[in-house]
């Protein structure tokens, strides 16, 4: 979809829909009431019959309106007072999924007086583009029957020409964020059988290709034993699929400028291994990937908007199978860093491709390292699927991510890693093991990559709630964390 700012009256252009919003007690807004005026007095006529009360959301489709180019009027109630974000996406997805219905070709979205609370021209806009693309989101590429071609192509803002330049930077950043979540969720989604850790380093071997400032590195099970990727190869072992770390260098900055790295967990499947998980539910498992997903996502969004920054990504991928060479609870394998590892349960396994990567991570001097991963059930109990998981090292650097999350409305809360859960990682036969009971499991798991992450600021995102939503109709990938990533990459780029 095409999104485009303009400065004008929204009454003089010719459109499909030309939308404009309605406060609580027969609010007309600024456009609306120039809507009013040049229609002779239709909107007020609406208003006074009660067929809209202006509440978030609610939504009353005009046709033909008298001294107007659009063909349609659509009202969209905004409340009283200041939107929040949820209200905003509320109100915009309302708004969407009225103009996708409609066989016009393009909307008019005169909604730039809207009020948000904590939002400026610049992120107000933003969240409304995001908001648009994703509501514009399809994945049917295995079905037989595509759905009927979208009618809706091109979508315009109206803002103030005070506010113009603020709005196209924020579309400009919407779009790119948008295109790395549809990225993200497109790969989430993918089946299991065709998205194994072969296909995602081809997947990385492409975005190299299309960007001259992108390198790309596979790293196969040869390369990762000559490391001694002893844990990251244990997840593997039990799998037909072979293992890969890939290694992707984007160089935006300057020379000499140090990298920001993000590290994604990207096991294709998790069966659990040995320790095998139920089989309600498991086909969910092929999202186990999405923090490499994220990661390839967040990537994009930096390779649209050529940041000014060096970033590497690191994605740990393997798929966690059971076999007759699969690892075995009571193993002891050794990581990369030469610590030992008693694996207690194989389905805790991402922490075991992660350490190892992590470690590798050291090479590069990074100034922070960021690892994203769908790590533990328990962090879905402790914050249910409205925000991430956040525990790391360095202080300004958790104070950075998550006032990167309020930006990007697309949250994290941070959890303590105090020394006393450290001490549930211990074992009698290595040097930890790699769970550390029923309690704090997601602190624990963040205390075993601790470990790991001593040589550089660390922080740690589980998203194991809002990588994607489960079950029903409605299942599928969600793309976050990319805007948090992006918006926290944004930041350090000072864009």
């Amino acid at each position: 979809m095409e999104f485009l700012v303009k400065s004008t009256r929204p009454e003089t252009l010719k459109t499909a829909t030309l939308v404009v919003a309605i406060g609580e007690g027969r609010k007309l807004g600024d456009a609306a009431k120039a809507v009013d005026q040049a229609s002779n007095g239709a909107l007020t006529a609406v208003l006074k019959r009660g067929d809209i009360a202006g509440k978030p959301g609610q939504t009353l489709l005009l046709h033909s309106l008298p001294g107007l180019k659009a063909e349609r009027v659509l009202l969209v109630g905004c409340g009283k007072g200041d939107l929040s974000d949820r209200q905003l996406r509320k109100l915009v997805a309302s708004v969407h999924g009225v103009l996708k219905g409609l066989g016009g070709s393009d909307a008019l979205l005169a909604l730039g007086e809207l009020k948000v609370k904590g939002r400026d021209t610049y992120s107000k806009t933003r969240l409304i583009v995001e908001t648009l693309a994703d509501g514009s989101y399809l994945f049917e590429q295995f079905k037989s029957q595509k759905a009927d071609p979208r009618a809706l192509k091109k979508i315009t803002l109206v803002v103030d020409k005070a506010e113009l330049a603020a709005a196209e930077r924020g579309v400009q950043h919407g779009r790119a964020i948008a295109s790395g979540v549809a990225f993200t969720k497109d790969l989430g989604n993918l089946p299991p059988n065709l998205c194994h850790p072969s296909y995602l380093a081809e997947e990385a071997k492409t975005l190299g290709k299309a960007y001259k400032n992108l390198k790309v590195e596979i790293l196969d099970e040869k390369k990762l034993k000559e490391l001694g990727a002893g844990a990251f190869l244990a997840v593997a072992q039990g799998s037909e699929q072979p293992p890969r770390m890939i290694v992707m260098h984007y160089q935006g900055g300057k020379k000499d400028e140090k990298p920001f790295a993000l590290v994604g967990k990207g096991i294709t499947f998790d069966t659990g291994g040995i320790s095998i998980k139920p089989a309600a539910g498991m086909d969910e498992m092929k999202y186990d990937m999405c923090g490499a997903a994220s990661v390839f996502g967040t990537l994009k969004a930096v390779l649209e908007l050529q940041l000014p920054i060096n970033l590497v990504c690191l994605l740990a991928c393997a798929e966690n199978m059971p076999s007759g060479r699969a690892t075995r609870p009571g193993d002891i394998v050794t990581t990369m860093s030469g610590q030992t590892v008693e694996i207690l349960n194989t389905d805790a396994e991402g922490r075991l491709v992660l350490c190892d990567t992590l470690t590798y991570a050291e090479r590069f001097k990074p100034q922070a390292v960021i690892d994203i991963a769908t790590l533990t059930g328990a962090c879905i109990v402790a914050l249910g699927s409205n925000v991430s998981g956040l525990m790391g090292n360095n202080d300004t650097l958790i104070k950075q991510i998550l006032k990167a999350g309020e930006s990007a409305d697309d949250r994290a809360w941070q959890l303590p890693l105090y020394d006393e859960y450290q001490e549930q990682l211990d074992s009698p036969f290595a040097d930890i093991a790699n769970i550390g009971g029923p309690k704090a499991g997601t602190i624990t798991a963040g205390c075993f990559l601790s470990r790991f992450a001593k040589n550089f600021h660390w922080a740690h995102l589980d998203i194991a709630g809002t990588a994607w939503i489960s079950g029903g109709k409605d299942k599928g990938g969600t793309g976050r964390p990319v805007p948090m990533l992006t918006q926290y990459l944004l930041d350090r780029a000072k864009v």
